[in-house]
């Protein structure tokens, strides 16, 4: 009876059957996968990339003019580095808070400044005008070094 067509055609459908079943819930797993991953990288993001930079050199004082600026790496992030008109050095993280754009000294205003909304900090990093919603993130300075070999360095405050 094993040898009847149409129990060879039961077992052949059977076989289609279970090769369908598989191909469609390999489907539905991966679509499931798809949907669930990205949500899930989003809820617990993971570990940060931020170099644990406490410190660096900035500069060497004698290469930093006064009424001028200067961007410098501070672990992953930009720093800005300036020079006030009447001499005194102070630092602050280059990262916009509005968009995190780098922001750069003007040394016509004296003020610090975003270019992608127009937006101005003073030289506390306090807002003056344009979209950001807080000041900068403010640094600390040293200079350290003997005269004329001064280094300025900057550490998180």
């Amino acid at each position: 009876m094993a040898d009847t067509p149409a129990v060879k055609d039961a077992i052949a459908l059977v076989g289609r059957r279970r090769f369908l079943d598989a191909i469609l819930g390999t489907g539905f797993a991966s679509t499931a996968v798809a949907v669930v991953y990205p949500i899930w990288r989003f809820l617990i993001p993971p570990p940060s990339g931020e170099a644990a930079t406490a410190s660096t050199v900035a500069a060497r004082l004698a290469d930093v003019k006064s009424n001028s600026g200067l961007v410098f790496k501070f672990g992953t992030k930009p720093g800005l580095l300036v020079r006030t008109p009447e001499g005194e050095v102070r630092a602050f993280s280059a990262v916009c808070t509005h968009l995190n754009c780098t922001v750069q000294y003007r040394s016509d205003t004296s003020q610090i400044w975003c270019a992608c909304h127009n937006g101005v900090y003073d030289l506390a990093g306090n807002v003056v005008s344009g979209p950001p919603p807080r000041p900068l993130e403010a640094l600390t300075v040293n200079v350290r070094g003997a005269a004329g070999q001064e280094e300025i360095v900057v550490s998180r405050a």
